[in-house]
């Protein structure tokens, strides 16, 4: 009895000392011991989640912070994308899914049982776009930047750029359109933003997940950090991604036009600017694009989780309710700001945790 009263690692050394001096029978045992000794503890509760890229660098602290405080939980999350995690919720391989648009009511209908959606966070589609020499904040217009992945604008020393930044020196480079080759709610966020802005986006190419890209030069890279790798070492190529990922990678993010007609970064004040001109939204109304409002960035969107209602184990739907009603309220929204998205507005928060509300366990 002496073992189980010593410190852990005396205690496994203790043990290791007597293996050696008992019988095989003896050893089977001891070795059994050793073994639940030195394995890793199985939290009470772990759950599995799938889907965008967007919300990964939130979702990694968020998930961190949760289980240090309930330590009985585990959440591991994998970031494929959004078209994939989709894709993993319906076929039930997941607890939750995660998209940067809500699922379309023929996804809804795979799903099979009932679905209920809540917003987790909110954020800022960057430009961003690697040209040695070019400093960061380079101004383009929105229909430049429908033109350049339209590929009817193929260089960067093209009148129409250069017109709109005096005084840069811009590079005789080809343009290289890079953009996600993955089922992408970035990719919905940043073309729901084109077809807003351009009739010849809207009627040749439109919205979703996953488009096909008309530029020449286009390029794909999978998942936000895919994406993001792809124009850091790219010269000469322009790309479309979540703030955080663009200022992670050192990346220049453009100076957009927006719609009323002001040149904006990409920052968290801005995007919390194009929220608050539609300060409800639903799963089915959902686009702040384009907004209104002289500081608004023109190309920002939620992020949606999605659960089943009406969960087959009870006590995981608790769990799963629990964590996502501390994920849409303070403390957890706090965060956000520290990682470059934008909390949940207060009408918002009340919304999902409405939401959350008609979840049965």
């Amino acid at each position: 009895m002496l073992v189980w009263v010593l410190a852990p690692a005396l205690r496994l050394h203790v043990i290791k000392e007597v293996f050696v001096k008992t019988s095989l029978l003896q050893r089977v045992a001891l070795g059994a011991l050793i073994a639940a000794l030195t394995a890793p503890a199985v939290a009470g509760t772990q759950l599995t989640g799938a889907g965008s890229t967007f919300v990964y660098p939130f979702f990694s602290k968020a998930f961190y912070q949760y289980s240090a405080k309930n330590p009985d939980v585990t959440v591991n999350y994998q970031s494929i994308g959004s078209g994939g995690g989709i894709a993993q919720f319906t076929q039930k391989t997941v607890d939750f899914g995660a998209s940067d648009v809500p699922m379309s009511s023929d996804e809804l209908k795979r799903a099979g049982d009932p679905v209920i959606q809540i917003p987790d966070t909110l954020g800022g589609v960057a430009i961003t776009y690697n040209l040695p020499g070019v400093p960061n904040g380079l101004r383009l217009t929105r229909k430049l930047v429908a033109d350049i992945f339209l590929g009817n604008v193929t260089n960067w020393n093209d009148a129409q750029i250069s017109r709109l930044n005096k005084g840069v020196k811009l590079p005789n480079l080809p343009i290289i359109a890079v953009h996600r080759s993955d089922g992408s709610g970035t990719t919905y966020i940043f073309t729901d933003f084109l077809s807003k802005v351009s009739p010849d986006w809207k009627s040749k190419v439109g919205t979703g997940k996953s488009v096909s890209w008309p530029a020449a030069s286009s390029v794909g890279g999978k998942g936000s950090e895919g994406l993001a790798g792809q124009v850091a070492n790219a010269a000469g190529s322009i790309g479309y991604v979540e703030l955080s990922y663009a200022l992670q990678n050192h990346l220049n993010t453009a100076a957009l036009q927006n719609a009323a007609g002001k040149f904006v970064s990409c920052s968290v004040g801005n995007v919390a600017a194009a929220a608050a001109s539609k300060p409800n939204i639903s799963a089915t109304d959902f686009s702040i694009v384009n907004q209104p409002g002289a500081n608004s960035y023109p190309i920002a969107g939620y992020s949606w989780v999605m659960l089943y209602q009406h969960g087959s184990d009870r006590a995981k739907s608790k769990v799963l309710h629990d964590l996502f009603a501390w994920l849409v309220s303070q403390p957890a929204q706090s965060m956000a700001g520290a990682l470059d998205y934008v909390p949940l507005p207060s009408s918002v928060q009340k919304t999902a945790q409405a939401t959350l509300k008609t979840m049965t366990f």
